[in-house]
């Protein structure tokens, strides 16, 4: 240990003392010794009274200069490389931007991370080889422009596309940010919408934990790998997992935090720190941290920091400080961070104000970067940050470390001068003008070197795999065979039908394995938790406890090979395991099917961001929101009950959305979603809502498979003689059996023959519908056009149509263009309500009686009857005309 002295110490002799205790535990009992003493102390002084409540380090690097391990390689092919890069990021940018288009892109991210990319690329992502899938990496979303730069000197992107970078319309572009849906061989992940990232990321590490533990995928020592900004550690999805992944002791996964600074419009904490607020965040969370504070060129001044001074230095000045410091350059750094003290200002007398700019930080310098990665890929028991000190748009001249270097995009010919000079860039002044790309020859050093780095990391990166190798066949319709038969006189939901159906999947001798049912504390809820004795809960430390209900016939189970996967109350983390899992078959090349079920008024409001992310992903599983509709959640009140998810839902484009009312309904729903997803291998995801209400489910009517399927068939034909009125009720979900009894209320109160059309998707209807209108506009010289679904059953049919669901009207008013006689929406629009489900139903005006009113409304329209039916229905069901409007505003 250095024998070093502390400024303002008031005692010096006594605290050498201390530290000469401290050292020879050290070098004669082991770290692990001292480490234990200081446990000790720290829990004896908070006893007496001495708290030492923060959990930061002193503002230096972690590693210690002698305990670096050293950076191999060519490190001067490495640095003429780490300029390519550079260069050809920026002149993406820059050439993307020469047109009145404004494409927009990101010059500054890139900048201040190329070396952190560029030690991971050389030395340390993995590339998918032989049987060992790879590592997996999280890029930052605003740094494609480097990834692309380096995929370009690979011979993977060739000139052209670079020039089509964010012009993706014709074919030939480049997406912006890392989209697996638009480049599905190169991109693995989604993450430009920050903080979903990180998340995900940690959730990859845990569910490839899960598999490892239950022996489905072997343990190739891979390691999850997400560089993320510090300003996107405020969006609560950074953090929000973070305990979890300290919890699981997860060493597979490691995060790179670029600590440039500076988020969007200015610093991340200008009157603070947040590399230290970070460090106390996760060091709290039980993760291990390394910082990468300062580069190699400040070593010999620590080195000669004896009294702690430079250090003390280190600690008082602020973020907004450190930026103030690169923006205005060595001589203002000199005079206002050197100069707060004489004995500073004297230390580095002797270096000349570019010596003072040079100064560099960590996260630029890479044997810091190394080092650090070399840690955390060998550290186990833990997941480790890094968190890495650097200069948003290092090294752009002008743009260099200003509040506003993230919307530059364009750059002056004097600062691109200045970075042509600096990464040696073989361009006169008058082929700058065009901004020209660089390619050395391809048996140059530069290319071969490169070429050989990542031949022994197992070949390039990003690279995606698009199908597993093994092929699945799903089961036909007759594997739920006794689903479709009806329950006879046995009322059951449809959440109760599809937990059966889930028990006989994870029962099958093929796919068994591959479910994977999750929840987020509600197994119980869902009428799950007999799966906890029969499956397990995952738990990465098994069970270590003796369950109080040990003795019941479902106890509470957790064991290392569980197969649930019990997330908490926690829709977002939930939703994060269940893109993993739904993500597993490229990931990890085994697919697994992932059933993630949960309030369905919880599901995508809270998580909605992750639905895209899942779709961009292709990510391929269900999602199964219970306790669905307005009014079948009874009791529970505003915030509670689901009248929109459906609507929601329909935003996503590969999301295939139903609400099923019949447990057949279900089971045709679930067999044709396995099979398109694991057979056909059709990059979709499901979205099925179930019901809480227990009723009585007939059998499935002959030929309704494909209207099912489609999103509307003919449960029942109308009651009555040819000369009785018509009228069309279409109906979903629960709703569904109000609208088949108001069709018998129509009939035997007024004569009225009522068909009854369940409709398992308006979603669906009106997506086909929209393809059908393409068509025929596309081809104005056919006479005839295929009809779509909703003009086909109801081609023949005469009379009004009506249609109440659980939802807002908007819902089922999704197919109005392609109904041609008149159309009447009923929906549970407004806010939620306590109390019974008839009492919501009729406050909703969807019941039985508000669907009679509504088809004799409309029949009174169309001159069918006459004004005083309509009344005599109001009186005769007490509907109240001065009834209030469920819709407040």
């Amino acid at each position: 240990m250095q024998k070093r002295n502390f400024f303002d110490d008031i005692d010096p002799a006594e605290t050498r003392e201390w530290l000469d205790a401290l050292e020879s535990v050290i070098e004669r009992e082991g770290p692990q010794r001292a480490a234990w003493l200081l446990d000790i102390l720290t829990n004896g002084a908070q006893e007496q009274g001495v708290l030492r409540t923060h959990l930061n380090t002193p503002y230096i690097n972690t590693i210690p200069p002698r305990k670096e391990a050293p950076l191999p390689g060519d490190l001067f092919m490495e640095r003429r490389i780490r300029s390519l890069i550079r260069w050809n990021a920026l002149v993406t940018v820059l050439r993307a931007n020469k047109s009145d288009d404004d494409l927009g892109g990101h010059i500054a991210s890139f900048a201040s991370s190329a070396t952190l990319y560029d030690v991971g690329f050389n030395h340390f992502f993995h590339a998918p080889h032989d049987d060992n899938p790879g590592d997996l990496v999280f890029f930052q979303g605003h740094s494609a422009p480097g990834v692309y730069a380096r995929a370009y000197l690979e011979g993977r992107i060739d000139e052209e596309q670079l020039d089509n970078f964010r012009r993706e319309v014709a074919g030939k572009g480049l997406s912006s940010y890392p989209h697996p849906w638009l480049m599905p061989d190169f991109w693995q992940f989604p993450t430009v919408s920050m903080g979903l990232g990180p998340m995900q990321a940690i959730y990859q590490a845990y569910v490839m934990k899960y598999l490892q533990n239950r022996e489905l995928v072997a343990d190739h020592n891979r390691k999850v790998w997400a560089f993320l900004g510090d300003g996107e550690m405020d969006e609560p999805e950074s953090l929000g997992a973070l305990s979890m992944a300290g919890r699981e002791k997860l060493d597979n996964l490691v995060f790179v935090v670029n600590c440039n600074l500076q988020r969007l419009d200015g610093p991340v904490r200008g009157n603070g720190k947040i590399i230290q607020e970070l460090e106390s965040l996760f060091r709290g969370a039980g993760w291990n941290v390394i910082k990468v504070i300062w580069g190699r060129l400040w070593d010999p001044l620590l080195e000669k920091d004896d009294e702690g001074l430079l250090r003390r230095r280190m600690e008082e000045c602020v973020d907004g400080e450190y930026q103030a410091y690169k923006k205005n350059g060595g001589a203002y750094t000199r005079e206002h961070f050197f100069g707060a003290y004489p004995e500073l200002k004297k230390m580095v007398e002797h270096m000349s104000d570019e010596d003072i700019y040079r100064l560099n930080r960590g996260g630029h310098d890479p044997f810091k970067v190394f080092a650090a990665y070399n840690e955390a890929v060998n550290h186990s028991g833990q997941p480790t940050v890094i968190l890495a000190k650097t200069v948003k748009g290092y090294a752009t001249g002008a743009g260099e470390a200003v509040n506003k270097t993230h919307q530059m995009k364009k750059m002056d010919l004097e600062s691109l001068k200045e970075f042509r000079d600096r990464f040696d860039m073989p361009f006169t002044d008058e082929e700058l003008e065009t901004i020209p790309y660089y390619k050395p020859e391809e048996d140059s050093p530069e290319l071969r070197y490169m070429r050989q780095q990542r031949e022994k990391l197992g070949g390039y990166m990003p690279v995606r795999r698009r199908e597993a190798s093994q092929s699945l066949k799903m089961p036909g319709l007759d594997f739920f065979a006794n689903f479709l038969e009806g329950t006879g006189d046995r009322e059951i939901s449809t959440t109760m039908a599809f937990v059966r159906m889930l028990n006989a999947l994870v029962k099958d001798k093929t796919l068994g394995e591959r479910v994977v049912p999750i929840v987020p504390d509600e197994a119980r809820t869902f009428g799950m938790e007999g799966m906890f004795r029969q499956l397990g809960i995952y738990s990465s430390k098994g069970q270590k406890y003796e369950p109080e209900d040990a003795g019941q016939v479902m106890y509470y189970r957790e064991d290392k090979k569980g197969q649930i996967l019990e997330e908490g109350i926690n829709e977002a983390g939930a939703m994060a395991a269940w893109i993993a899992a739904a993500t597993s078959y490229s990931v990890h090349n085994f697919t697994l099917i992932p059933f993630f079920i949960y309030y369905s008024m919880f599901g995508f409001q809270r998580t909605g961001d992750f639905w895209w992310a899942a779709g961009d992903s292709q990510a391929r599983g269900f999602l199964l929101g219970g306790t669905a509709g307005r009014t079948t959640l009874n009791g529970e009140g505003l915030q509670h009950q689901d009248g929109h998810s459906h609507v929601l839902t329909s935003t996503v484009p590969n999301c295939v959305s139903y609400d099923p009312t019949y447990a057949y309904e279900v089971a045709v729903i679930l067999q044709d979603g396995l099979k398109r997803m694991y057979e056909d291998h059709e990059n979709i995801f499901y979205y099925l809502t179930l019901m809480n209400e227990n009723y009585v489910h007939g059998a499935m009517p002959e030929g309704a498979e494909e209207g099912i399927r489609r999103g509307m068939y003919l449960l029942h034909e109308g009651k009555g003689g040819k000369k009785a009125s018509k009228v069309q009720l279409l109906g979903s979900g629960t709703i569904l059996r109000e609208v088949e009894a108001a069709a018998e209320l129509l009939h035997q109160d007024f004569g009225v023959s009522a068909d009854v059309w369940s409709v398992t998707s308006f979603n669906e209807l009106r997506r086909e519908g929209i393809r059908a209108d393409r068509d025929r506009m596309l081809a104005p010289e056919r006479d005839k056009h295929e009809p779509t679904w909703v003009e086909r059953c109801l081609a023949d049919r005469a009379g009004p149509v009506i249609a109440s669901t659980d939802y807002i009207r908007a819902y089922a008013d999704q197919i109005r263009p392609w109904v041609k006689a008149p159309y009447r929406v009923l929906g549970t629009d407004g806010f939620g309500r306590s109390d019974s489900r008839a009492q919501l139903r009729h406050f909703f005006e969807v019941d039985r009686y508000f669907v009679v009113l509504a088809a004799l409304t409309a029949l009174r329209d169309e001159g069918e009857v006459d004004a005083d039916v309509v009344q005599k229905a109001m009186e005769k069901y007490r509907i109240d005309p001065a009834k209030p409007y469920p819709v407040t505003h």
